[in-house]
């Protein structure tokens, strides 16, 4: 097959923005002052802290608009896997250990969630909870009839991701909240990759427990949020302890500086979300086509219709994907989640879907993003399909 040659960008095109984004400019500087003019500690009683305590309540309440919830609900955290801990973990504990909920020793989840949701899980089932891992159906989706059926009266959560990180699919959170709802038990979602990306509303979804991290969305990393909901009320059992800061759920001092980028980051995306959205949907029609004009073979892993605009989860078969990411140092793509890059098996993810090793080993995430380009998306498409045209060849050659 023939590709056109393209000049190449002047620099690697990043394309994994489901791993983290860049700070955006305008969050940079936000946070600055609080490095350096505005560094009292917020919880001190004294003008400086008062200067950065109001400066953590604005970030507080604009992290808050984002999800539709109330600044008092959001405790922030170091980001969103410490928010999934607290929120598995001292949901489970707390239910067990309160009169009246004491028989509430069944979590169940998805076998598509993220690492730190499922080793929270574990953790818990070695503690003498009762966990049900549920399989997805091909679109990467929910069974609703079998969740349905697995919840019941010992039902102490739900914990189900709002977007999966690796295929982008959007899971019917409405729909979720509902059934946990019908059986007494609460609804937490993992929402660092909805979060600024789609129109979330913890009321209207029945979202008790939400995860956020500020580095999915254009903010620092270091950050996070936990959304836990006050009426109805829901109780966790902290993780660790000290002075009580955000509640007595997550003590220590809070990073200012972190936290007003998180505010800012939240309030860009809720007014650019629109926009931004159709531009990245876009460009991902722009890129899939392009790939299947080059390679008619790929696939799309998970739902066509509920995805995320800029996530693609792309299979090419007879690749391994490992080996054409090594052969394209151009772009910066990735086989999965960042956070399990130590892993050598192909992605349980992909592997949930029904695909064999065979085939799961030769997928690839494409992240696209707020500063990707057309002209980035022509070149990427230019030079995956050159790459996995030559690894091809070789693996035909005598």
């Amino acid at each position: 097959m023939r590709v056109e040659r393209r000049n190449p960008p002047a620099e690697p095109v990043y394309l994994d923005y489901q791993a983290t984004t860049p700070a955006d400019p305008r969050v940079v500087a936000a946070m600055l002052p609080y490095f350096t003019e505005i560094f009292g500690n917020p919880h001190s009683t004294h003008r400086f802290g008062h200067a950065a305590e109001e400066a953590v309540e604005r970030a507080r309440a604009e992290v808050a608009e984002l999800i539709g919830a109330e600044p008092r609900e959001i405790v922030f955290t170091s980001g969103a896997t410490e928010s999934n801990n607290l929120a598995i973990k001292g949901a489970a504990r707390f239910r067990r250990n309160q009169r009246g909920d004491a028989e509430r020793d069944q979590i169940v989840t998805l076998a598509t969630e993220h690492k730190c949701v499922l080793e929270s899980c574990a953790r818990l089932a070695a503690e003498g909870f009762a966990v049900d891992i549920l399989p997805v159906l091909p679109s990467g989706l929910v069974d609703l009839e079998r969740l349905a059926s697995t919840i019941g009266p010992r039902t102490a959560l739900v914990s189900v991701m709002a977007v999966n990180n690796e295929i982008g699919v959007i899971q019917p959170l409405a729909e979720i909240g509902a059934l946990a709802h019908a059986r007494g038990a609460w609804f937490h979602s993992d929402a660092a990759q909805a979060a600024g990306k789609i129109p979330l509303d913890v009321e209207a979804m029945g979202i008790d427990l939400m995860s956020l991290s500020a580095h999915k969305l254009y903010g620092p990393k270091g950050i996070g949020a936990l959304y836990v909901r006050r009426r109805p009320r829901v109780r966790l059992t902290p993780l660790f302890h000290g002075g009580g800061q955000e509640r007595g759920l997550r003590s220590g001092t809070l990073p200012t500086p972190l936290c007003v980028g998180f505010g800012a980051a939240a309030a860009i995306a809720a007014a650019e979300m629109p926009a931004e959205s159709e531009r990245l949907a876009g460009l991902s029609r722009r890129l899939l086509a392009g790939l299947r004009a080059a390679l008619p073979d790929s696939r799309l892993q998970g739902s066509a219709e509920r995805r995320i605009p800029g996530n693609l989860n792309i299979a090419f078969a007879g690749i391994d994907a490992d080996k054409l990411l090594a052969a394209l140092p151009e772009l910066s793509l990735s086989t999965g989640s960042a956070c399990s890059s130590a892993a050598i098996e192909p992605s349980y993810v992909i592997g949930a879907l029904g695909l064999d090793a065979a085939a799961a080993r030769g997928a690839v995430r494409i992240g696209l993003g707020r500063f990707t380009t057309e002209a980035e998306v022509d070149y990427a498409v230019e030079r995956l399909a050159a790459g996995v045209c030559r690894l091809r060849r070789d693996a035909a050659a005598p």
